[in-house]
């Protein structure tokens, strides 16, 4: 059964293990629990349990795509001056080889250089919310890494590349945030993250697919874009996902508010 493509949070740093007695638990701060119960529902909410996952996180850029070709990552704990425990944390989902090699071809049968490597650990924009999502780590991952010139336009033609993953048992999974200013917060932040918001949704759910791909791609002039994302990093992901989705309609599938800051997760298929 296919399927689909989504983009999701992946929330600040480990915020939805902070709890030192109990590494394993999800976080008390109201805050993150709309992400939380999202992120937990997440596999449930597919149409069956996936083959794969194919993650691409903002916290991984190489100067061409690269592919993840490991069988056991370990986990790289980048992020800093968290509580020691955070650094301690377990996710042993393992790699996926053979996906890993089907998702390089497609990528160079779609005209774009790929690379690939085997020693670089999950990080947390993929083994922070899928620890939430999938606990147990028994779904294989592969991780593509961003391109350095993070250029829209290939991104959302690595998308198109891969999407015939969908059609064999591999969700595409772009890891990320809607909205990328962590300087800002509350009544600082609370218009203009509104107004970009309402215009990235509308610019992602447009159902016309051609079209939506280019208003996406130009997300740089849509409202309050450089106040939202003052480095685009995190809201690349977004595009690998937007090609993924293909022809198929796309909707809001979550949404929250972080330190009066809308978050936003899409779905297509």
């Amino acid at each position: 059964m296919k399927q689909p493509s989504l983009y999701i949070p992946h929330g600040g740093g480990p915020c939805f293990f902070m709890d030192p007695a109990d590494p394993d638990r999800l976080s008390s701060d109201p805050m993150w629990h709309p992400m939380q119960d999202y992120l937990a529902q997440l596999i449930a909410r597919l149409p069956e349990r996936p083959r794969a996952m194919l993650i691409i996180s903002g916290h991984w850029e190489e100067p061409v795509f690269t592919v993840h070709q490991g069988e056991h990552p370990p986990l790289l704990f980048d992020y800093y001056n968290f509580p020691p425990h955070t650094y301690q944390l377990r996710w042993d989902a393992p790699g996926a080889p053979a996906i890993a090699a089907r998702a390089a071809e497609l990528l160079r049968d779609g005209g774009l250089p790929v690379a690939d490597e085997s020693e670089r650990g999950w990080d947390h924009g993929v083994f922070i919310p899928m620890k939430v999502a999938r606990p147990e780590a028994d779904i294989p991952v592969v991780q593509l890494s961003l391109r350095q010139d993070l250029d829209p336009a290939a991104h959302i033609a690595a998308g198109r590349a891969l999407e015939p993953l969908r059609d064999e048992g591999v969700v595409i999974i772009g890891s990320g945030m809607s909205f990328h200013n962590m300087r800002v917060r509350d009544s600082e932040a609370r218009t203009p993250s509104l107004l970009w918001d309402e215009a990235l949704t509308e610019a992602v759910t447009d159902p016309d697919p051609g079209r939506r791909a280019a208003r996406v791609a130009a997300w740089d002039v849509l409202p309050e874009a450089h106040f939202a994302h003052p480095r685009e990093e995190h809201l690349l992901p977004l595009m690998v996902a937007v090609g993924a989705g293909g022809d198929d309609a796309a909707r809001v599938d979550h949404q929250s508010a972080v330190r009066g800051w809308p978050i936003s997760a899409y779905r297509f298929g």
